[in-house]
């Protein structure tokens, strides 16, 4: 089924119980406060969740000039990039560090990591993501919208069980990850 960000827009101003819209650049109030809020939730929302729809994969050459300082090579982060995720497909943490707009690594090039990335197109949003971005538009845009926080309460109690919900499903998809050897536990068998 086709979304689209008006479609999530009026999901959280039904939530509101506020005035539905035809675009997010329509001149009324509610418009402006969506389209504000929009963009900058999502990437807030795929930021502190890991969504497995915003999970991307890339290679990237080494750039030219090195750090000022250290024994580090630097490469370019893409430009949807929002998070590295920090475990390379055998599970071990890898020796990463994003600094300004660059990861720096020891590692040779081509540098193959993956990250979080900011997804404009909504059909691609998983629909646990798209329920959970209409509890949280609705809460970040109450005020403004209803002239009071009260809505925004019983918005936030959506809002976590929506996140609940989606951690659940997002666990699910993901492959199980064997935990390292301890040696304290391996000492008493």
């Amino acid at each position: 089924m086709a979304t689209s960000k008006v479609a999530i827009a009026n999901g959280a101003l039904q939530r509101l119980g506020a005035k539905r819209i035809e675009s997010l650049t329509q001149d009324n109030a509610n418009a402006r406060s969506m389209n504000v809020a929009f963009d900058r939730v999502v990437r807030s929302e795929i930021r502190k969740y890991g969504w497995n729809f915003a999970i991307k994969r890339e290679s990237v050459a080494a750039d030219g000039d090195d750090p000022t300082w250290g024994d580090w090579n630097k490469y370019s982060l893409p430009n949807d990039f929002i998070r590295l995720l920090r475990d390379d497909e055998s599970g071990q943490t890898v020796d990463w560090k994003v600094e300004g707009i660059f990861i720096l690594s020891k590692d040779a090039s081509p540098l193959q990591f993956r990250y979080l990335a900011f997804i404009e197109d909504p059909n691609y949003y998983d629909s646990l993501f798209i329920e959970t971005l209409e509890c949280k538009l609705a809460m970040v845009c109450c005020k403004e919208i209803t002239g009071s926080h009260s809505a925004a309460a019983g918005v936030k109690i959506d809002y976590e069980d929506a996140i609940a919900e989606a951690k659940k499903a997002n666990a699910m998809e993901k492959e199980a990850q064997e935990f390292p050897e301890d040696t304290w536990l391996l000492a008493r068998l």
